[in-house]
């Protein structure tokens, strides 16, 4: 029997779309859209020609969170729900979140698992792990804090807040609200910058980036952001980057 297809992979212009189209069980976490996820983020981590990454949903909801049919059943392997996760986390290029739809439940790691997102103003943001009498997993909550502070983890997970999209962007569980017309858009004009960087710097600044994350002394991150500058600068891509820098003032002056 042919296993359904829950997620499929585009690239356009060195972008990897990676769409959850499981729409019959509403993008949950079952165990057929989590390995097809993972393996996505496989082929795409291999693709040296990827230099960012897009997930989107199809459907009325972004992701409904937990599987139901899955849910009172025993796992043998409790932490295989959360491959997918791991592995948008993990991936060494820019992952952006265009999120059209309401996302439930545990489907809101898929967004904290992302670098960037953009939601449309039909998106709504409802942990709702507490309502089922489950504890949240995953990183749920150390990547909820990481976005949002204690006080709005504790309001959303706690206090059962739901978030609309305008005010997922007030308190920064989002980088941007737009019309729902221009979600793609708005994805694929910031997702275009990165495509057309260094490659190499950019996967370079994300691995800085999560390094930076364990840190507390501000010496270290300097010192750590000072290796790979230094690394940069002896890139020919500076070098290119100079000569047009100072072709443009030339043609100013």
């Amino acid at each position: 029997m042919t296993e359904r297809r829950a997620v499929t992979v585009t690239t356009e212009d060195h972008v990897a779309w990676i769409t959850l189209d499981d729409v019959e069980r509403r993008n949950s976490l079952n165990p057929v859209l989590v390995g097809q996820l993972a393996a996505a983020c496989a082929e795409v981590r291999d693709d040296r020609d990827v230099r960012a990454v897009v997930l989107r949903a199809r459907g009325p909801v972004f992701s409904a969170g937990g599987d139901i049919d899955a849910l009172g059943v025993p796992a043998e392997d409790p932490t295989a729900v959360y491959a997918g996760f791991r592995a948008l986390a993990a991936l060494p290029v820019p992952v952006l979140a265009a999120v059209h739809a309401p996302v439930i439940g545990a489907g809101v790691n898929f967004v904290l698992a992302c670098d960037v997102v953009v939601a449309a103003r039909s998106a709504t943001f409802d942990p709702r792990f507490l309502d089922v009498a489950i504890h949240p997993g995953g990183g749920h909550l150390w990547r909820m804090e990481q976005r949002v502070g204690r006080q709005g983890t504790a309001a959303m997970v706690l206090f059962g807040d739901v978030v609309t999209a305008e005010e997922a962007e007030r308190c920064g569980l989002v980088w941007r609200c737009v019309e729902d017309d221009d979600l793609l858009g708005v994805s694929r004009r910031l997702t275009a910058r990165v495509a057309g960087r260094s490659p190499e710097l950019v996967r370079r600044t994300k691995a800085t980036m999560r390094l930076s994350r364990s840190l507390t002394d501000p010496r270290m991150a300097a010192d750590l952001e000072q290796t790979a500058q230094d690394w940069s600068m002896r890139q020919p891509s500076f070098t290119e980057a100079v000569r047009r820098l100072r072709d443009r003032v030339r043609t100013r002056a």
